[in-house]
């Protein structure tokens, strides 16, 4: 496999980008996580699976846009969603939650519309939804990586504020903090990381990588920056095992990698589990 990953252009694309996506997708969802938010990276991911097929249908209907990348139109659609949802949760204050059905119920009906309207891009919107190691170009590894910049940029710069947000918000409104507009930034972040890990873990599957690894963390970990310690080595593990197991056995790498995560979710908690009883039974001897 070593040997493949060195002579083939794709796989290099595929590994790079599936590591640097490990990283910054248990980043920001350990702040998803914590804020009760889990919810809202599901409704990002089919709003940009909305994106991306009308992309692969425009593409499709007129060749001036025959060679338009669909990432790009996934992340203008992301982008979107978290402004939608932002605008959705202001209108209804004391009914937040509703903001996400609504955006994930426009993402789901546009997408079956230009579903209905293909007639020949059904194949490549499947690479999408499910995530596919051999359609990663070198263009989508320098958008992972432009990203991946941003990512890390908004929480060196922000880590205190996101930090007072995540665990009270009353209490950075009370301070004086930008709560509303710091939360905007950070639902953009998460937009664009969604976008960014279609190509390898896929729309409908993105989710997982963000929220399974951080549930893994949080039954070990000892503080917040262990949780992002655990969060992101889980992610890590899950991305290189659910790539290396998708290359050998020929599946979609989305699939690999939201199995591994569940894998090492349960084996954490089986862990933690037995743990616990030596330490009750070490305790009931003394």
């Amino acid at each position: 496999m070593i040997e493949a990953i060195m002579n083939y252009e794709f796989l290099q694309n595929a590994f790079l980008s599936g590591i640097i996506i490990g990283i910054i997708a248990p980043l920001l969802g350990v702040f998803i996580v914590v804020r009760r938010m889990s919810l809202i990276a599901d409704a990002l991911s089919h709003v940009t699976l909305a994106g991306i097929a009308g992309s692969l249908y425009l593409s499709q209907s007129f060749a001036a846009l025959a060679l338009l990348n669909p990432i790009y139109l996934g992340i203008v659609a992301s982008v979107g969603g978290s402004i939608l949802i932002e605008r959705l949760r202001n209108l209804y204050k004391h009914y937040e939650e509703l903001a996400i059905p609504i955006i994930m119920s426009g993402g789901i009906g546009i997408s079956a519309i230009f579903l209905s309207l293909a007639s020949g891009f059904k194949t490549d919107l499947t690479s999408y939804l499910f995530g596919t190691v051999s359609a990663v170009s070198r263009q989508d590894l320098w958008i992972v990586i432009l990203i991946a910049l941003v990512v890390l940029v908004f929480l060196k710069l922000l880590f205190k504020e996101m930090f007072v947000l995540s665990f009270d918000e009353e209490y950075a409104k009370a301070t004086g903090l930008p709560s509303k507009w710091i939360h905007l930034l950070f639902m953009i972040v998460v937009a664009l990381v969604i976008a960014a890990s279609m190509r390898i873990v896929g729309i409908l599957l993105v989710s997982s990588l963000i929220t399974l690894p951080v549930a893994a963390a949080m039954r070990i970990a000892r503080g917040f920056k262990q949780t992002i310690g655990y969060s992101i080595l889980f992610g890590e593990l899950a991305v290189i095992i659910g790539l290396v197991s998708a290359f050998y056995l020929n599946l979609a790498p989305g699939g690999t990698i939201v199995v591994t995560s569940i894998m090492i979710l349960l084996i954490v908690i089986f862990a933690k589990k037995i743990s616990f009883n030596i330490e009750t039974r070490k305790g009931i001897e003394q």
